[in-house]
């Protein structure tokens, strides 16, 4: 008798996004949980989706820097864990105001922080459930470039330079400015 392996579906962080859905900006941050730059870039990234309310939406993708933080891996799959009840935004604050204490344990007492009832989430964490959905966004980090944190995108154009306000909010106003791409009408034949 054959059995039927349950299939999981789980909610990938390059599906998770804060803001307008439709908004005509889109700000990407590769980052880590340990990192001092990216949870000062964190609070930046706040003030930018309060000041272009509507305008842009922002995502959050998992680059961890094992060899410099050795807990950030765990950390990021925490936050794709809390993700699967919703609690990512949630769990990502939690981690940003956590950093400096992201031991395995102190990760379940978090997710309680953010919300999370999966009373699996330890298990979950050990045993690497979403180890996979990180190594995703290490690897698009990697292909797009990422070296140092935090890196971010806006509309898919790296932003170069130190992650300031000043900074971001230039790359969103350009990107604003730009007009929209129309695709070419059919040609017509003579």
């Amino acid at each position: 008798m054959a059995f039927k392996k349950d299939e999981i579906e789980i909610i990938e962080p390059k599906e998770i996004w804060v803001g307008k859905k439709d908004a005509p900006v889109s700000l990407v941050e590769f980052g880590e949980y340990e990192n001092e730059e990216c949870a000062k870039a964190n609070e930046i990234v706040k003030q930018l989706l309060e000041e272009y309310e509507g305008k842009i939406r922002f995502q959050f993708r998992h680059f961890p820097l094992t060899l410099v933080h050795q807990r950030s891996m765990k950390a990021s799959e925490s936050a794709v864990a809390a993700a699967q009840e919703g609690k990512f935004w949630e769990m990502h604050n939690v981690l940003f105001n956590n950093r400096r204490n992201l031991g395995t344990t102190s990760l379940k007492l978090h997710s309680k922080d953010a919300g999370v009832k999966n009373k699996k989430f330890l298990d979950d964490l050990v045993n690497g459930v979403f180890g996979w959905q990180v190594q995703d966004d290490l690897k698009e980090g990697i292909n797009r470039g990422v070296k140092e944190l935090p890196a971010f995108f806006v509309n898919d154009v790296r932003v170069t330079g130190k992650a300031t306000f000043t900074n971001l909010a230039a790359a969103i106003e350009a990107a604003l400015k730009k007009p929209k791409k129309k695709t070419p009408a059919a040609k017509q034949r003579a």
